[in-house]
């Protein structure tokens, strides 16, 4: 994989005017993952996933992560009130998405791969890049071409069915649980303390959010499920199918764009 951050910087810009370039920017989050695990994993397996990807591509590049998200939210997160939990507020996330496409913009980058890992970034990333396209049209520049995916959207049925032969709780009660787990003994085994993990029956919340929110509905663990049947192999399958899923969606939309602007810019 190719870090934008450890070029210099004339080698950056011949690969940015290197016709069809591509850049990665993987957005994640500071959130308490449960006694068992660090509090980065919506950072480190977006960017893992993201490097892999990119070694699978023609003249793509990974800039640095945005590190910390969106405030958690307890039905999907345990909650912004979890110790450690490091949030931003949402137009702070956005205008720095904002920020950061603007820049590359101006360096000559056309085409931005934004790589979510943190579930509830989802609608502030939107706005983030619907302003940075707003910025850009007005500033003459025309073919500028984002696309936005959460990891997670690429594990079919098939793949759930694999690693949930016990049933599967939804993506919403995941937190701090076996897909999670699993990908982060697969990445970053030393980030991981399966001794520490708490088996517990998954979260049970209403059909509806109050606030401020009562922290008694969040299980005392912060995870909203059991990770105790987390292993590396699962995370294994897990890395494979995001990666393949990710590499074939950029291709094929990517090459059906046409690029308009002179590479040499």
């Amino acid at each position: 994989m190719v870090q934008m951050a450890e070029l210099d910087w004339m080698t950056y810009q011949s690969r940015v005017n290197t016709k069809g370039c591509l850049i990665f920017l993987p957005v994640g989050a500071l959130e308490q993952h449960g006694p068992h695990m660090s509090m980065n994993p919506d950072v480190l397996i977006p960017q893992a996933i993201a490097d892999a990807v990119t070694d699978r591509l023609d003249n793509a590049m990974v800039a640095p992560p945005i590190a910390y998200g969106y405030k958690s939210q307890q039905q999907s997160g345990g909650g912004n009130h979890m110790p450690g939990t490091t949030s931003l507020d949402g137009h702070t996330l956005s205008c720095t998405i904002r920020d950061i496409i603007r820049e590359l913009v101006r360096h000559g980058v056309r085409r931005i791969v934004l790589m979510n890992g943190h579930y509830e970034n989802s609608m502030f990333i939107v706005e983030g890049v619907d302003l940075a396209i707003r910025d850009s049209h007005h500033n003459g520049v025309e073919d500028l071409n984002i696309m936005i995916l959460s990891y997670w959207d690429f594990v079919g049925d098939d793949t759930i069915k694999r690693l949930y032969p016990e049933g599967f709780t939804g993506w919403d009660l995941e937190h701090g649980g076996v897909m999670e787990t699993s990908l982060m003994m697969h990445l970053y085994p030393d980030l991981v303390d399966i001794s520490k993990i708490i088996d517990h029956e998954p979260a049970e919340f209403p059909p509806y959010d109050m606030f401020p929110v009562d922290p008694s509905l969040t299980p005392a663990s912060g995870t909203l499920s059991s990770a105790k049947n987390a292993t590396p192999e699962k995370g294994e399958i897990l890395m494979k199918v995001c990666v393949t899923g990710i590499t074939d969606a950029v291709r094929k939309k990517f090459s059906s764009i046409p690029i308009i602007s002179d590479p040499a810019r």
